[in-house]
């Protein structure tokens, strides 16, 4: 199971510059709204597409979706660690918990 990190952590986080923030909603989500300077990695593009868009495989990386109900975030975390990703958390509350704190999103 995927080490999770607090709001608080991952704001301190992206605010310091060291960890990649991955979108696992991807397509019309990611493009409406998405955590400032996140990667839009969807569950079936992760095998193809982590090479590209995560060299580095010792990187800090946050995966996250919507909420707690959704399934994406941990399943791209699972699967980045199972190709050799040993620095994976998930941000379990999602975008819409960051929403309702008040802190700032991207869009494409």
């Amino acid at each position: 199971m995927t080490a999770l990190i607090t709001r608080d952590e991952l704001k301190a986080a992206i605010a310091a510059g060291n960890v990649t923030v991955v979108d696992a909603l991807g397509g019309e989500y990611f493009a409406q709204q998405h955590l400032p300077g996140a990667l839009a990695l969807r569950p079936t593009e992760v095998d193809a597409k982590a090479p590209a868009v995560l060299p580095d495989r010792d990187t800090a990386i946050v995966t996250y979706c919507s909420n707690p109900a959704c399934p994406n975030s941990g399943q791209v975390a699972d699967r980045l660690a199972a190709l050799g990703y040993p620095n994976v958390r998930k941000y379990r509350e999602g975008i819409e918990d960051w929403v309702a704190a008040g802190l700032p999103t991207e869009s494409a």
